[in-house]
């Protein structure tokens, strides 16, 4: 049976600094280089939630060459302000998971020094639901980042997904989905995760 659990969420930006910025001004924590995806042409900063969760910050890389087909999080097409755009859900067999999902995307392999993983990527870049259905990912190492990146007191307390069809999306994924913190919200497109850190509850959209 196919299930799928929030693995991370992410901040897209123009730039890599806009997305970095706009995590370390809503959190007041540094977050830790990550590094370059040659594949897709981006690269990224990291940061550590409780429980076993994370925020990335991703933008397209300057010095990347040209790509011979799109880039991952339809960010190709990404513009304005940086935002929590993306989700991004953790599964254990990724071929079963694109075959009940097939609007994922494709499985592409990918690794970066100590990380292996593989991630379901639509051919266009573009995920369904004006890019609120969840990417997909399976990891093929035993410490993913999750796991791995400082937290401190910071805890991911919600995720909600709000789209005008946000029943038909929560019917979509209800058979396989199964996390308490992901709700979803008729509404204008769009992510808000709710964060506890230093006492405080904070919103990060």
């Amino acid at each position: 049976m196919v299930k799928l659990a929030l693995d991370h969420i992410a901040v897209l930006a123009e730039t890599l600094a806009e997305a970095v910025g706009h995590v370390e001004a809503a959190l007041a924590r540094p977050m830790e280089p990550g590094g370059s995806h040659e594949r897709f042409g981006t690269h990224n900063h990291l940061i550590g939630l409780n429980p076993d969760l994370y925020i990335e910050a991703i933008a397209v890389a300057p010095s990347a060459p040209a790509l011979p087909d799109a880039r991952w999080f339809g960010l190709d097409h990404f513009k304005g302000a940086p935002r929590l755009d993306k989700w991004v859900c953790t599964v254990d067999d990724i071929e079963a998971a694109v075959a009940a999902l097939p609007m994922a995307g494709q499985p592409v392999q990918l690794t970066r020094g100590s990380l292996s993983w593989t991630m379901a990527v639509p051919k266009d870049g573009l995920l369904p639901f004006d890019g609120l259905f969840p990417a997909l990912i399976q990891w093929h190492v035993p410490v993913p980042p999750g796991k791995a990146l400082t937290a401190d007191d910071a805890e991911l307390l919600s995720l909600t997904v709000s789209h005008p069809e946000a029943e038909l999306l929560q019917t979509i994924l209800a058979p396989y989905l199964d996390d308490a913190l992901v709700s979803f919200n008729p509404g204008a497109a769009g992510l808000v995760a709710r964060i506890r850190h230093a006492e405080q509850d904070i919103l990060l959209s």
